[in-house]
């Protein structure tokens, strides 16, 4: 068990040591949307092909993502803070290295270390953080906090960026990674303390190796297809990543000491919460895209400026990942899942009145009340996962739910942001296969631009609407099940209740 008590309330000590975790999860988080900004100055630098910048953007991505539930088991077994420690020194040597990258080829292998590295923190940090705090209500509290922290790094990663490139060269980016790294290695052994090994067994190398294999093939092959269309190489890629991960699932089943244990998707909470980690991320991340194109290429807005517009909503969803465990004290968990639900499909209708020639207000109202739902998705959702669980299995339930996040992204773009280009196949001039292509070639007449331009928001449009009904839907489904549920049971929602084990009763 952990050196700490668990049963105990927690003290200054615990207090700080959430404090310490933060840093590397903001960086984990920020550095996989800073370098969209960064990218013209990298093609300027690197001069890399159409594919390599592909890889350079995505490469991190899918190395976080596929390696998420390997390091949340290898965590479990061997000691979490060793992990983290491991992990963080990785994660700045990538970052060093990624600065002062030569070629596109190390930039690319740069960004693949900081990936396998950002993979072993997310689990273990929120593994550490339920070994911290005990009691549920200041769990559910470090847990908001935790969740505020990931959010805001993916929200403000444009924004860090944007600053940072205004008075320095690209590698920047990295660099601002160094400084949270190293106070992090000063400080975490002092205030976390090793988290001792709690599940028996050595960890089956073929399950690392299938689960990281398979996620990496199904991601990449989603994204692919939803960027080149259905071609051999994105479908079998797909293909091969979906026999690999039901292959994983059937030998998970015949270990003694599985990598990842199904039994935890019994629990129809936990089921909940990892689904609804994904839901939200595939809108969130679908709309952040094509929003950003709208500002900078349909508007023509500065690369700071458009991101500066999105500091509203990254503040009102930072305000409420903290807030959101105060308030489930008084409404409950049900009545937050409704709200998160609403209030996304609500932000996301706003954006329906943007136009070529304007509609930052509303894009700004957009992101304010769907920040509401994605800050009470992220708080509720990693604390819900991590809760549902005993104590030894909070390192995979942590990265189950933390790889939703990551699948959810993928899902996100893959989905939606395909939505969005087959409408401006459909529509725009048909000379090249997205706006920024299009508007690219040379001697493009007045009118052909505006075209292009009124295809690509019709497009926008379009999946903001489907994603927005997708959340409206699902709103509505669990307003209905939890109103039956209410009268079934008697008043639901106590403040002093817990939703995990009112379900398991």
């Amino acid at each position: 068990m952990s050196e700490q008590h668990t049963h105990n309330p927690p003290g200054r000590r615990a207090w700080l040591g959430l404090l310490v975790t933060l840093g590397p999860v903001l960086l984990v988080a920020m550095d996989g949307s800073i370098l969209f900004l960064a990218m013209p100055r990298v093609s300027q630098a690197l001069t890399p092909t159409a594919d390599q910048a592909l890889w350079i953007l995505d490469i991190y991505g899918f190395a976080v993502g596929s390696l998420l539930i390997a390091f949340g088991g290898i965590g479990d077994r061997y000691g979490r803070l060793k992990l983290l420690m491991l992990g963080a020194t990785v994660f700045g040597i990538g970052s060093a290295a990624a600065a002062f990258a030569p070629t596109p080829e190390f930039l690319i292998a740069a960004r693949a270390l900081m990936g396998v590295a950002g993979s072993t923190l997310l689990p273990s940090a929120l593994a550490v953080l339920s070994e911290l705090f005990g009691d549920h209500r200041r769990r559910a509290q470090a847990i908001g906090v935790f969740a505020a922290a990931f959010a805001a790094g993916f929200a403000l990663g444009p924004i860090v960026g944007g600053v940072l490139l205004e008075r320095f060269w690209w590698g920047s980016v990295f660099l601002v990674n160094l400084p949270v790294i190293a106070l992090f290695l000063v400080f975490a052994p002092v205030l976390l303390g090793e988290v001792r090994a709690t599940r028996p067994g050595r960890v089956d190398a073929l399950s690392v190796a299938t689960s990281a294999g398979g996620l990496l093939l199904t991601v990449y092959g989603l994204k692919h297809a939803a960027a080149e269309g259905l071609s051999a190489v994105p479908v079998l890629a797909g293909l091969a990543g979906a026999a690999s991960l039901t292959w994983f699932a059937l030998r998970q089943r015949r270990l003694d000491h599985p990598l990842m244990d199904f039994s935890l998707f019994r629990d129809r909470v936990f089921t909940v919460a990892v689904i609804t980690g994904l839901l939200p991320l595939a809108a969130w991340s679908a709309t952040a895209y094509l929003t950003g194109v709208h500002l900078q290429s349909v508007l023509g807005l500065p690369v700071l400026h458009a991101a500066l517009l999105a500091l509203p909503g990254a503040v009102v969803l930072t305000v409420t990942c903290v807030g959101t465990p105060f308030v489930v004290e008084r409404v409950g968990r049900r009545a937050a899942l409704i709200t998160c639900h609403f209030s996304i499909a609500a932000g996301l209708l706003l954006l329906l009145p943007v136009t070529i020639t304007g509609g930052t207000g509303w894009y700004v109202a957009s992101t304010i009340v769907a920040g509401v739902g994605y800050g009470i998705s992220f708080a509720v959702v990693a604390d819900t996962a991590v809760g549902a669980v005993p104590p030894e299995r909070a390192g995979s339930a942590g990265a189950i739910a933390e790889t939703s996040n990551e699948i959810g992204n993928a899902l996100g773009i893959a989905l939606f942001g395909s939505l969005a280009a087959l409408v401006f196949r459909l529509r725009g001039p048909d000379l090249a296969p997205t706006l920024d292509e299009t508007l690219q070639l040379p001697g493009l007449a007045p009118s052909l631009v505006e075209g292009a331009e009124s295809a690509f928001v019709t497009g926008l449009r379009v999946a903001a609407a489907a994603a927005s009904l997708l959340h409206l839907a699902l709103g509505v489904l669990a307003l209905r099940r939890l109103t039956r549920t209410t009268a079934s049971k008697g008043p639901a929602d106590a403040p002093s209740r817990d939703l995990v084990g009112e379900e398991r009763r």
